[in-house]
């Protein structure tokens, strides 16, 4: 007996009669299908989930921007992204649209054969050319029966790629053979269909067939190669070739994992800055400010062999490390001030997190805090985290990608593209914030924080599966419910076996004094985006760990490194290195920064609404002061609205130069009564002495000879007013002095830290 399974709509161009035949062509197969499976056991058939998935992958026809688009994809036709989802494609593939995508009696006369060929007009273009390997493995599928999948058929589980890493030489290829393995041992070239993706187009760029060709850029390239939802990685390391000298001797392990990873790709470093480059350097790196004039003088006359460690130790004691890196966490931590009401617990986050750092508070005791607060903002001032994110999917967001470095947006709609987490993964970590409670207190806009006794879960959106509370895939365990399952997430988060805590946060600080992470971006840890240097990574990762989560002792070893102090000034074989640290990657000062410097040189003072005077830029508490400072708006202070570091503006702009050049702002710091030009007015110094003031102000250094003579022959010349009068000299000086000011301001050595 013969059971019709699925009811079969052809489309307007098949006649009756091919109607007809077509029908009875089609239970024909059916019933001589049938019997040979009886008799002689199921011949091996097209299955959709190993064999037309991929090829619609790989065509594209299931990206974000084609079928998988959100909001339903592409005229009626919708996929899932990248085939995560098969049941539903074969259900909108074989079921949906009246049956006409599929046509069994006929299978060249299906839709998504005559569409993705072009045999029918198509916005995408053709994607699967008439006849070619693609084409055919969908028709021989609809040919078959368009089965979704046998009883029994392997299932793919992991992906490999050969080899997995390897050498390649300057201008070189490197063809690479991807293999997916199956559950019941076999192993499958799916080279043509796996998708290859560099991590460097500027180094390495690779084919839809896996040929991997460098450029001329030497260093360390990956290539992530992709199969349905399993992804493997090719790393190679692209050696200039040059000859390698005697190295730098190290001074820590920071050193060590460096220099032996230069050697083995044949980059020189630069030599080691001079002391006026190191005493700016790292003075803006650690307390966010200009050495003043007596803090260079004394370190330049001290005899110790271990100056510049002393001063590391000094600047780590200064105020103004824990100031400066208060600002480059506050906003990370999105203490916004939206309403008039907020700045109570503005100003209380800022100086919690503040006199952490001063205190110098393990920073796994920082995230604990923060992790588990309760109570009043007030009582508690951690608690103001949870004001401004209430959401318990943007809280696990947040600290996911802030404190693991794992980005888990994604998962919340589908399984990961680049990644193995699912659905099940993002709700499980979203369950530890399930039992916050909320109960209004006697200020307006503020809540107390509390835990609610209960079973903590989170439902799937999509699945409807409860889920209890589990880290990252790691499960921690019955949670009763009388224990607030944040303090478990913060356990697992910074135990020593976590591979995620002490690595995001020691990635995070490598970019902050080298411009780039070992991992970039610094937020984006995965499998499938190695670092550049992987043993000086667990090095860190280690050294941070072992030191009990100190932040200090991390900052000391980075910049005690001689990494660190290498030069700014590329030789002719490190000219090209990115990623290698194997010279000193000049940065832009950052807004707060910037305009302290400014203050310096001209000797203005910035007053900021609420705050006592002299309160410096990098010291303020929120984003509200970026309204009424027009100069860290247009400079790109963050307006604390992510977790990401990126929405700090870094790049220079049209506006920024237009605001140095013209703004009244910058106008007033020069031309005030009490700015440094005027002040030089009234002093008795020789103009030598002032000129190489402000040259230590401004670059820790004295002039040079031929720097010395440009200066003083400007700020001594004289000119006429408008009837041709001789301008007052004393006022000629002054200007002459704003004017040299101002150029000062807008070289590249003061706008940068090098």
């Amino acid at each position: 007996m013969v059971r019709i399974v699925s009811k079969v709509t052809f489309p307007e161009s098949v006649s009756p009669i091919k109607f007809c035949f077509g029908s009875v062509y089609l239970i024909w197969c059916f019933v001589v299908a049938t019997s040979t499976n009886v008799c002689a056991g199921e011949p091996a058939r097209t299955s959709f989930v190993n064999d037309v998935m991929p090829v619609l992958t790989k065509a594209g026809c299931n990206a974000g921007v084609c079928h998988a688009k959100a909001g339903g994809g592409q005229n009626g036709f919708q996929l899932s992204l990248l085939g995560f989802e098969p049941e539903e494609d074969f259900e909108s593939i074989v079921k949906e649209g009246r049956g006409r995508r599929v046509f069994l009696a006929a299978p060249d006369q299906s839709l998504v054969l005559k569409k993705a060929s072009g045999q029918t007009p198509h916005r995408g273009g053709i994607r699967l050319g008439e006849g070619s390997s693609g084409y055919n493995v969908l028709r021989k599928w609809i040919d078959e029966g368009a089965h979704f999948q046998t009883e029994g058929a392997p299932q793919l589980k992991a992906l490999e790629v050969e080899p997995s890493s390897g050498l390649i030489k300057i201008g070189g290829q490197k063809q690479l053979t991807a293999f997916a393995l199956y559950s019941d041992g076999s192993r499958r070239d799916v080279t043509d269909l796996a998708l290859f993706e560099s991590n460097s187009e500027s180094m390495a760029s690779v084919t839809e067939r896996g040929l991997v060709s460098v450029s001329d850029i030497p260093g360390r390239v990956a290539v992530m190669v992709r199969y349905q939802g399993k992804v493997s990685v090719f790393t190679a390391a692209v050696p200039q070739g040059a000859a390698i000298g005697d190295m730098p001797k190290p001074n820590n392990f920071v050193d060590k994992h460096v220099f032996e990873n230069l050697r083995q790709i044949g980059i020189p470093p630069s030599g080691i800055c001079d002391d006026s480059t190191f005493i700016r350097r790292v003075t803006l790196d650690i307390i966010g400010r200009l050495p003043n004039e007596k803090e260079s003088l004394e370190f330049f006359s001290s005899r110790e062999e271990n100056k510049r460690d002393i001063l590391i130790d000094r600047l780590l004691r200064n105020p103004g490390y824990a100031d400066y890196f208060a600002s480059k966490w506050t906003p990370l931590l999105k203490n916004r001030r939206d309403e008039a009401s907020d700045i109570t617990a503005n100003f209380a986050f800022h100086a919690w997190m503040r006199d952490s750092l001063l205190s110098n508070v393990p920073y796994d005791q920082i995230v604990r805090e923060l992790l588990a607060a309760t109570g009043t903002v007030v009582g508690n001032p951690p608690v103001a985290w949870y004001k401004r994110v209430k959401d318990p999917k943007e809280q696990l967001e947040d600290i996911a990608q802030l404190f693991l470095g794992v980005r888990m947006q994604c998962a919340q709609c589908h399984h990961h593209p680049f990644e193995r987490w699912s659905q099940d993964d993002y709700y499980s970590f979203a369950a530890f914030f399930s039992q916050i409670g909320r109960k209004p207190t006697g200020v307006r806009g503020e809540d107390m924080i509390f835990h609610k006794r209960g079973r903590a879960t989170a439902t799937n959106a999509k699945s409807g599966a409860i889920l209890t509370p589990a880290a990252l895939g790691d499960p921690v365990g019955e949670i009763p419910p009388d224990e607030d399952p944040r303090l478990k997430l913060a356990n697992w988060m910074s135990s020593k076996s976590n591979p995620f805590f002490a690595k995001a946060l020691v990635n995070r600080y490598w970019k902050h004094f080298f411009k780039r992470g070992l991992i970039e971006p610094e937020d984006d840890i995965r499998d499938t985006n190695p670092p550049t240097n992987p043993e000086l990574l667990w090095a860190l990762e280690k050294h941070f760990i072992e030191s009990g989560f100190d932040l200090k002792a991390l900052v000391r070893a980075i910049t005690s490194s001689r990494t660190y102090q290498l030069s700014s000034k590329p030789n002719q074989l490190n000219l090209k290195d990115r990623q290698n640290y194997s010279r000193f990657y000049p940065r832009r000062l950052q807004a707060e920064v910037l305009l302290d410097a400014i203050d310096d040189l001209t000797g203005a003072q910035t007053r900021f609404a609420n705050l006592p005077a002299g309160t410096r830029a990098i010291a303020l508490p929120d984003n509200s002061y970026n309204r009424s400072s027009g100069f860290l708006k247009v400079f790109g202070r963050p307006e604390s609205q992510s977790v990401c570091e990126c929405e700090r503006v870094k790049s220079s702009s049209l506006a920024q130069s237009l605001h140095l050049i013209n703004s009244n702002e910058i106008k007033l710091k020069l031309s005030g009564g009490n700015s440094r030009a005027a002040q030089f007015g009234k002093d008795e110094k020789t103009d030598q002495e002032k000129v190489t003031q402000l040259y230590r102000i401004a670059f820790a250094r004295n002039p040079d000879s031929r720097e010395l003579k440009i200066a003083l022959d400007y700020v001594n010349s004289s000119n006429a007013d408008a009837p041709g009068k001789p301008v007052n000299q004393v006022k000629q000086q002054r200007e002459n002095y704003q004017d040299l000011i101002w150029a000062l301001m807008n070289t590249k050595e003061f706008l940068f830290n090098h």
